[in-house]
């Protein structure tokens, strides 16, 4: 028996009551990304990209050029002092092209087709005005779409994920590996870059699935099996580490579940997100709060969704948004909750005093951490039932609402329900007085 928590008609706290079903797509909408306030793309693998209105959800654009599926999408916003601010998009194919698209005009301003394969990750360095392509290497870009360098060969894998870190470098996740490269500028005055690998990062046991940069000094991955480790952005060594996420024994509070085997799929930290504090991450079927200063896991929820978790947000308030494979969005709220006696730490547990050293001292000294350290709960406080099938990722726009996309081809805007009908009730009020004013 699943142990998913369910929410009934009463949602008192959810405020999407409204929503907008967005039509266009033909096969799975895989991506969604913010090109303005009002504005945001979205890709899939039926090639095309579609440019809407948040607000009213009306499609502004239809942009045809790739052959095959969508793999990577960035925004990129110039800042060219001779003219105004320029909106354009960055997109990666199968079809072993990436186009730059002005997302005013939708016209193709450039197109590069001389991968050897295909690229799955797109990275824009604004302060240094270049951007990056990973696949089987990693390629510097200008603006103009030159290519500026390149690395070697790296591995059929490829590169799967990019981060940007201070002081020029990236991080690439290439299978298990992290691979730090640094971007040096040619001395000789033109616009010539090269790029360096500094280090190599093999501690994740299984291929890296997710990264994210927390601040210019920390940044964390994610790997198949459950491991989460904390990196130092600017010495590139191993700050904390977490894989017991499926332990139960590590999460007394949370129900027990009979399994036979742990299969990989249900530890996997497909996304993380942060804010300063707190690293939020998709493991399986649930979802975790882990706390950079105490280097642990502060709330949990195990078995969040029916299936596998795919994006985590954190919102500006103490609520949490997930989607999962199970066609579901979830709004989780953190709540702080009364302390119990702290039990006994497991041995196996990872805490800044060691991996599992079983001595006394340890564990005494966990135990009063443990005792002095506000718990906190993810309660279900909305359900968006909409999707037919599994909801890849959303993008939140505030008082604009909430954009999902999923595998059902249909991209879903969800909206305040009372906003919009006080919105509506506004514009009607308008209308009437001017009305008035003319006769």
């Amino acid at each position: 028996k699943s142990s998913v928590q369910t929410i009934g008609e009463e949602q008192i706290q959810n405020p999407y009551t409204e929503l907008l079903v967005l039509k266009g797509h033909q096969d799975i909408v895989r991506f969604l990304v913010q090109i303005d306030d009002f504005r945001f793309a979205s890709a899939g693998d039926d090639g095309i990209i579609f440019l809407w209105n948040a607000q009213t959800g009306e499609k502004l654009l239809e942009l045809h050029g790739h052959t095959h599926k969508i793999t990577a999408i960035a925004p990129f916003s110039s800042s060219d002092a001779s003219e105004e601010k320029k909106h354009l998009v960055l997109t990666a194919s199968a079809d072993r092209t990436v186009i730059v698209w002005d997302c005013t005009s939708g016209r193709q301003v450039q197109k590069v087709s001389c991968f050897h394969s295909t690229v799955k990750c797109l990275t824009v360095l604004q302060r240094l005005d270049v951007w990056l392509s990973g696949g089987s290497d990693l390629c510097v870009w200008n603006r103009k779409l030159d290519l500026l360098c390149k690395t070697s060969h790296l591995t059929d894998a490829g590169i799967s994920a990019l981060v940007e870190l201070p002081k020029n470098c990236v991080a690439a996740a290439v299978g298990k590996e992290l691979i730090i490269f640094r971007l040096i500028a040619s001395n000789n005055g033109s616009e010539g870059w090269n790029i360096l690998e500094v280090k190599r990062l093999v501690d994740h046991q299984d291929n890296i699935l997710s990264i994210v940069s927390v601040n210019d000094l920390t940044f964390v991955t994610g790997s198949h099996v459950g491991e989460l480790i904390v990196w130092d952005a600017l010495d590139w060594t191993k700050q904390a580490s977490e894989c017991n996420f499926w332990d139960s024994s590590v999460h007394p509070d949370t129900q027990p579940e009979i399994k036979l085997s742990q299969s990989p799929n249900e530890t996997s930290v497909q996304h993380l997100t942060s804010d300063e504090e707190c690293v939020f991450a998709a493991v399986g079927k649930g979802i975790y709060v882990y706390n950079l200063q105490m280097k642990r896991v502060i709330a949990c929820q195990r078995t969040a969704h029916d299936s596998s978790v795919l994006h985590i947000e954190k919102l500006p308030n103490r609520q949490l948004i997930s989607c999962s494979e199970d066609g579901s969005v979830r709004i989780w709220e953190l709540r702080e909750k009364q302390q119990l006696p702290a039990e006994p730490v497991p041995t196996g547990f990872f805490s800044m005093w060691g991996f599992g050293r079983a001595n006394k001292q340890a564990n005494q000294a966990a135990k009063k951490m443990q005792e002095n350290t506000p718990m906190y709960s993810l309660e279900l406080v909305g359900d968006l039932i909409g999707h037919s099938s599994a909801v890849q990722m959303f993008l939140y726009f505030g008082e604009l609402g909430l954009a999902t996309c999923s595998a059902d081809h249909l991209i879903i805007l969800w909206k305040d329900g009372e906003r919009e009908s006080r919105l509506r009730s506004l514009t009607l009020f308008q209308k009437l007085a001017q009305n008035l004013q003319l006769k």
